[in-house]
């Protein structure tokens, strides 16, 4: 067991989400390249590139691929750096939906539901509604 799972600590779930192009910023940054000039070695637009930057258009199989041999990072790297976006992405997206919809929470006897086990006992705050949703 972690140190942090002994001490009851929650699992780090940040309520922000960075796309594999602020890696590829990074990057370009350290070698003092402009977008146009990754573009050119990529063989893409430059659209196309900024638009991969910020997260706009899914990194594909074909852009990891190119991405490794230009940048250097590895193809599964650039593959598991887009799904942990779009997931963690996918996760905020449902939460804010869910907050929307705290108003339609309200009209439920909450408690009642507590009490004979339709829902997990828990205390409800601003915070927890939105997860209850």
């Amino acid at each position: 067991m972690t140190e942090l799972a002994e001490r009851g600590a929650a699992p780090f779930a940040p309520d922000w989400v960075s796309p594999p192009g602020d890696t590829i910023l990074d990057l370009l940054e350290e070698r003092d390249w402009t977008q146009q000039q990754l573009a050119d070695r990529l063989g893409f637009s430059l659209k196309h590139v900024n638009q991969l930057i910020k997260g706009k258009v899914a990194l594909t199989e074909d852009a990891a691929i190119r991405l490794q041999s230009v940048l250097g990072a590895s193809v599964g790297f650039w593959l598991t750096r887009e799904v942990q976006y779009r997931e963690r992405a996918a996760v905020l997206d449902a939460a804010a939906r869910h907050t929307t919809m705290v108003p339609w929470l309200e009209r439920f006897p909450i408690k009642e539901l507590m009490e004979t086990g339709a829902l997990p006992k828990q205390r409800i705050d601003a915070k927890t509604k939105p997860e209850l949703v």
